[in-house]
């Protein structure tokens, strides 16, 4: 055997975990908060180019859709390069798309630039960040998530004011040149993604004389190889493992057999209908409150307030879904948020002028921080660790669907009714049925797990029973073969005296 044996090391639940949950704060925040930050400058946008309220939503949605679409790639990328490279370069892109975008001349240029390039660069910051947080904690799993999370509420609450200011005083090209510098910050976020180091294990060399009859053993049978006519040369071996098929080599990082988990497939349908109602009432918040007759600083300050409130909900809700009481079923608690969440849309309509939209953001950023902060936990208590990577991999793709059709199915209804109510009542409903669907199916899928484990436990009860009584059974007819030669001169004494009375 080897020397040394390389160990993977359990999650050390702190020490320079915290430092990677600081990383993971700047990545996810820019991740989630810029494609909603960017949307104080759509207004003027919009008249810039002569677009609809529909195509300028387009571009939020292809960045949003990209950053979830492009999971399976990042995901892959982290498997085979570690999260630290694939997030610095994923801060490059970022940078790049920004700053290309400040010299775009049509609205298709936009979607290119802003849409794809950086909504790539910010996937590429996005699935490493969660992932290696289930690296370095375990136990404290959904505290780390709820501070990693609360990056997205802190990125969003600096951005809207600064995206305004930035605005009024160099225009919305400047403003692009300035926030392609900001987000080249991401680079530095994956500095601090150190791996954790698989610790060697020496292994003392100890050779039994079985180990070395075993040896003989295979160098005979290796010398037997060798010397056959119809050995196998080592080139063909290769051009097999070479042959793989496609398909097989892509498994290799996403688990596709995920999709006969009775759990995946319930989150993964909850989640995309999710979806289809879920950003699109942050991205026309400040629209709509400037379509009202609010000034832009207060439109784009009900950013910040939903920001501050889904800054604290956050950690918050980490620490209640890490209690005893929550975590066994944190799945009903995520589907209570989810519904909380639509409820809230569909109160929105009510509110009449500044201050029932504030309220409204106070509400929508308590619902808002409570899913963000579950949204990957309860996905990890559903696939476990190990399947956590590519089971992140196959949901965002299977969510940039909803995602990239729900702000501009918004926006149409905008358009359309010249109202934004409509849009609110869609999203709202939508979330809604979204939350009791996961509830029910979690009810129905935490009975079936109950009954399976009442099964198995069953079985192993009778197979030990069998394997107990096969024992008893063994052990009797071999002690009734050893006493047969002693209890011999009795039987032949017994037969004696039947004879002797049959004779009288």
């Amino acid at each position: 055997p080897p020397a040394n044996v390389g160990r993977a090391p359990g999650p050390p639940d702190g020490g320079w975990g915290w430092v990677v949950v600081v990383g993971a704060f700047i990545s996810i925040g820019f991740a989630y908060a810029f494609p909603k930050g960017i949307a104080i400058f759509f207004k003027e946008i919009q008249d810039f180019f002569g677009t609809s309220y529909g195509e300028i939503a387009w571009v939020s949605s292809i960045t949003l859709a990209t950053t979830y679409g492009a999971g399976p790639i990042s995901s892959i990328l982290v498997n085979r390069y570690g999260s630290r490279p694939v997030v610095i370069f994923g801060g490059l892109l970022c940078g790049i798309g920004m700053i290309s975008a400040a010299f775009c001349t049509s609205i298709l240029q936009l979607y290119i630039c802003v849409g794809f390039i950086t909504g790539f660069g910010l996937a590429l910051n996005l699935q490493p960040s969660v992932i290696i947080i289930g690296k370095y904690f375990l136990k404290r799993r959904p505290i780390a998530n709820g501070l990693a999370m609360a990056g997205s509420p802190v990125m969003l609450c600096t951005l809207a004011p600064l995206n305004q200011f930035l605005f009024d005083n160099f225009g919305w090209r400047g403003s692009f040149l300035i926030l392609g510098a900001i987000l080249l910050n991401c680079c530095v976020a994956g500095a601090l993604f150190r791996p954790i180091r698989a610790v060697p294990a020496s292994v003392k060399p100890q050779v039994t004389e079985e180990g070395k009859d075993a040896l003989k053993k295979e160098v005979t049978e290796e010398a037997m190889e060798m010397s056959s006519p119809t050995n196998v040369p080592m080139e063909n071996k290769t051009e097999e493992e070479g042959g793989k098929d496609c398909c097989e080599k892509i498994n290799q990082y996403l688990d596709f057999s995920l999709f006969k988990h009775r759990g995946f497939l319930i989150y993964l349908i909850g989640n995309v209908l999710m979806f289809l109602g879920f950003f699109a009432p942050i991205v026309f918040l400040a629209p709509y409150a400037k379509h009202i007759g609010i000034d832009e600083y207060s439109a784009a300050f009900l950013l910040s307030i939903l920001a501050i409130v889904d800054m604290i909900a956050r950690p918050t809700t980490g620490i209640i879904a890490n209690s005893k009481w929550v975590r066994p079923r944190i799945q009903y608690f995520f589907s209570f948020s989810i519904a909380f969440n639509g409820t809230c849309h569909l109160l929105c309509p009510l509110a009449s002028g500044y201050t029932g939209l504030v309220v409204y953001s106070i509400f929508f950023g308590l619902a808002f921080g409570m899913v963000c902060a579950m949204l990957f936990e309860t996905l990890m208590d559903l696939v476990g660790a190990a399947r956590f990577t590519s089971a992140v991999g196959l949901v965002t793709i299977a969510e940039c669907c909803t995602i990239l059709l729900g702000p501009p199915i918004g926006g149409t209804l905008i358009d359309t009714f010249g109202d934004y109510k409509y849009m609110f009542i869609k999203c709202g409903a939508v979330m809604v049925l979204a939350g009791t669907f996961l509830f029910i199916m979690n009810y129905y899928n935490y009975r079936m797990l109950a009954k399976e484990e009442k099964e198995r436990k069953a079985k192993e009860e009778d197979l030990k029973s069998v394997r107990t009584e096969n024992e008893g059974r063994n052990n009797w007819n071999r002690e009734t073969a050893q006493d047969g030669p002693e209890l011999e001169p009795l039987r032949e004494e017994q037969e004696g005296l039947k004879k002797e009375v049959n004779g009288t």
